[in-house]
This record gives structure tokens, C-alpha cells and sequence, in this order.
């Protein structure tokens, strides 16, 4: 194999990390805690650890950012980003919305991305310059002009009640001024969701890189404006926040958070 990975081998890892996530869906879960409500499970360790095996059987001298074992390998010119199971909260709970995040990125940009669902079967990819899909159908972001007309997504931080960026006071002022704001606990699907024009726009103040950096490729080469909430282009830089929507909605929804 070449140093450099094809789509097809990162959507390959991520529908086999998922059916690791699958298969231990609604079964005993060892639960710990990482913070007061952030937690992490065998599953997570387990999906990591398939995915980290994986690419080092094909590219030894590769490096990883990956949210259970952090920031480890060789290169740093080709670095995997890895979420081996975004939606954690969600997937101890039992709540069907949860996915695996594998972004492939050489010298600095991201290159490959792909984001599974396994419950629903989804599979969310890209590669830079060629398009998003959605089971090999092309994604194309909603064109949606008006903010009043909107559904929007958003998330909050694991230490919301410590932190004055806890973002309620967006929620409550972007919820006035759209449609409404949903909260899914899946930073990754959100993304997938705007690429896919079921939702019209996502901002988070606080997230990880691993949550949004194969997810941001996805909206951005479906047509989505992906930014940070200060309207920097490299989202993934810490720290991390974000703002993905068409260009006209994005600059609404980095209207108000500014004037907040």
C-alpha cells in the first residue's frame, strides 16, 4: 500500500469500527468517568484500538490525534484524527444517535473524512476537492436564505456550569431567531446533518478536533461555510469551535454570536 490511504480504505475502517459499536449496542457497558457528566466506555476503547491497529498494519510511520489515547505515532505530515465513538453520552443512555469519525490528514489539511452511523447504515464521506456523499449519493447543504426559517443545531460544553462560554445564552437568543435549536449529542452527526440538508446551520463554542475534523470536510465539500466562531478557516486548531451553514446563514449565525 502507499503512504497515503484512499476513501475507500477510511470508510472501510469506519463501517468496521461501527459494527463494533453495533454489536455492543444495549448490552453491559463498563462506564467510566473522565469528568463529572464526561464519560467513556470499553466500547469506545475498543473501536479506538481496532482503528489504531488497522492503520498501523498499513501505514507504520503515521500519526494519530485520537480522543481515548490522544496524541501519539510517527509523521506528523499524515495524521489521523480519530473519534471511535462519537455520542458516547448518548450510547450508554441507549439513544440510537452515535457514529465513528475518521479523518485522514497530510500536511496540515484534511484530506479524507469519513463519519458512519451504524444505525442507520450511513455512511458520510469525502475527499478533499471531490464532492460528499451520503451512500454514494452526492450531499449538497440547503440554500436556506432566511434564519427565521432555520433549524439549527448546536451543543454544549462537558463543564457548562464552570465555564461563562457555556453557550445558553446563544441558545436561548438563536432559538428566538430561528425556527428552533436542536441538541443531538453528537458534534460529528451535526456536521453530516447540515452536508445532508436536514439541518441549516451548527455552531459549537467548545469542542475537540477529533469531534469535527472528518465531519467539517464533509459539510464543507457538500457547500457548507465551515468556520470558527471568530470566522477563522482552520477550524480544527485549538481551541476549537465552530460554525457550519451555507454562506448567507453562516454570516447570521456569526452575527449573533458576536453580538452576544
Amino acid at each position: 500500500m502507499t503512504n497515503k490511504p484512499t476513501l475507500q480504505f477510511v470508510e472501510d475502517l469506519a463501517r468496521r469500527a461501527g459494527k463494533i459499536l453495533y454489536d455492543n449496542y444495549e448490552q453491559d457497558l463498563v462506564i467510566k468517568y473522565k469528568g463529572e457528566i464526561d464519560l467513556v466506555t470499553q466500547v469506545d476503547h475498543e473501536s479506538e484500538n481496532f482503528i489504531i491497529n488497522e492503520i498501523n498494519q498499513n501505514f507504520t510511520e503515521h500519526k494519530f490525534l485520537a480522543e481515548e489515547s490522544g496524541e501519539s505515532g510517527g509523521i506528523s505530515d499524515h495524521l489521523w484524527i480519530i473519534d471511535p465513538l462519537d455520542g458516547t453520552v448518548n450510547y450508554a443512555h441507549g439513544v440510537p444517535f452515535f457514529c465513528v469519525s475518521i479523518a485522514y490528514s497530510h500536511k496540515g489539511e484534511v484530506q479524507l473524512a469519513a463519519v458512519f452511523d451504524p444505525m442507520r447504515n450511513e455512511m458520510f464521506s469525502a475527499e478533499r476537492g471531490s464532492g460528499a456523499s451520503l451512500n454514494q449519493k452526492i450531499l449538497k447543504v440547503k440554500q436556506s436564505e432566511k434564519l427565521k426559517q432555520s433549524l439549527l443545531v448546536t451543543g454544549f460544553p462537558y463543564d457548562a456550569w464552570h465555564t461563562k462560554s457555556n453557550n445558553f445564552d446563544n441558545y436561548e437568543k438563536l432559538g428566538k431567531l430561528s425556527q428552533g435549536v436542536r441538541r443531538l449529542g453528537s458534534a460529528a452527526l451535526d456536521l453530516c446533518y447540515i452536508a445532508a440538508g436536514r439541518l441549516d446551520g451548527y455552531w459549537e463554542l467548545s469542542v475537540k478536533a477529533w469531534d469535527v475534523a472528518a465531519a467539517g470536510l464533509i459539510a464543507e465539500e457538500a457547500g457548507a461555510k465551515v468556520t470558527n466562531i471568530i470566522g477563522a478557516k482552520n477550524y480544527v486548531d485549538t481551541p476549537v469551535s465552530i460554525i457550519a451553514a451555507n454562506e448567507t446563514l453562516h454570516a447570521q449565525i456569526f452575527d449573533a454570536l458576536s453580538n452576544s
